[in-house]
């Protein structure tokens, strides 16, 4: 008989490997910020379910690290936006005091 920690294991490798493909072949059209969120999620959710398989609930680990990275990934993106928007516009002001 399978020990049920190997099945659980089993369960988030497949769910991981599911993700990464996702990840990996949806992110061609999405925005610098779209694929920080998406990228935090899934990082997020792999890392909850590891942890939350050893605390025994693998799937509401996945929920609240998927919610956690992803609000993370959207935080990030959005300040590496304004960061690239502050930049050009210094490159702008900057070309036309010449």
């Amino acid at each position: 008989m399978r020990n049920k920690g190997d099945l659980n294991m089993k369960k988030i490798a497949i769910v991981a490997f599911a993700a990464l493909f996702i990840n990996i072949t949806g992110c061609a059209d999405l925005s610098a910020t779209q694929q920080r969120t998406m990228t935090g999620g899934l990082g997020g959710a792999a890392a909850g379910a590891a942890i939350g398989a050893i605390a025994g609930n693998a799937g509401m680990g996945a929920l609240i690290g998927g919610a956690a990275g992803s609000a993370g990934g959207f935080l990030y993106g959005r300040s590496k936006e304004a960061q690239e928007r502050a930049f050009q516009e210094g490159v702008r002001q900057g070309q036309n005091s010449r």
